[in-house]
């Protein structure tokens, strides 16, 4: 963790322990751990930062469901949110990941309903807004606005690098893109994952995740213990995923610098 990372969490953690001595400035930095909030400048945060609610969020949350009406928008700070599309027969399929490069429950529509339903993987913290204050912002244009569009088209390069992978990757290099997804949005190395977790994302069975684990492990890319994934080689890591994480990761860094 760096030590940018470790004042914002700091930030986070007296904000929601009610700590006044921490003053407004501390919480601009514990906003600013969001990169879309970061990339305003001091006015327009300030601007924001009165409908802005910092909340925890703890692991398996849901923040909204399939079909509901989103009545927030959240920007993760140090949380990762999986979103996931279930299926009639109950079985889920995760289409996306966000950390604090992004959003989460963006609904420009007061009569829009929830495509997918968004879950909290890892615990943490982040900043809501109600979602019809999101919406009178965009409409009025400005920077959050532009934020908002670019990260829509780098989350359309995530979905389409998603799909790819799902169909043309081996086992072992969907389980290497799933953890470098999650280590991308990461303050350190180590996940808190379970193999029954990953199995249920992937759609696949559980014995494949397990046997997949077991090569990287042998390979020294990563440790396993129960419950928890260290990632000890992330060039190696990188170069057994293939292009197709790369490509995703490369399709977006490129419309973020097109979009500076």
């Amino acid at each position: 963790m760096n030590a940018y990372h470790t004042t914002s969490a700091t930030a986070a953690a007296n904000a929601i322990a009610g700590n006044s001595s921490a003053g407004s400035q501390i919480s601009l930095i514990g906003a600013q751990q969001n990169d879309l909030l970061r990339a305003l400048s001091r006015d327009d945060l300030l601007a924001l930062f009165s409908e802005l609610e910092l909340v925890a969020l703890p692991a398996g949350k849901h923040l909204f469901d399939f079909g509901d009406k989103v009545e927030y928008t959240y920007f993760p700070t140090n949380a990762i949110i999986s979103l996931q599309y279930v299926m009639e027969d109950g079985a889920t399929t995760e289409i996306a990941v966000v950390g604090r490069e992004g959003v989460v429950g963006v609904a420009l529509y007061p009569t829009e309903r929830a495509s997918y339903s968004a879950v909290v993987e890892a615990a943490g913290y982040g900043y809501r807004l109600r979602t019809d204050v999101l919406r009178d912002v965009f409409y009025a244009g400005g920077p959050l606005a532009q934020q908002l569009m670019r990260y829509t088209s780098a989350m359309f390069a995530q979905l389409a690098q998603s799909v790819a992978g799902s169909r043309h990757t081996s086992i072992e290099q969907k389980l290497c893109r799933w953890l470098l997804e999650r280590l991308d949005r990461s303050m350190g190395n180590e996940l808190k994952v379970t193999q029954e977790m990953i199995a249920n994302m992937l759609g696949v069975r559980r014995e494949s995740v397990t046997g997949a684990a077991g090569k990287l492990a042998d390979e020294g890319l990563i440790s396993y213990r129960r419950g928890c994934v260290t990632v000890l080689d992330r060039a190696g890591m990188e170069a057994r995923a293939g292009s197709c994480y790369q490509g995703g990761r490369n399709k977006a860094a490129g419309m973020e610098q097109r979009a500076a």
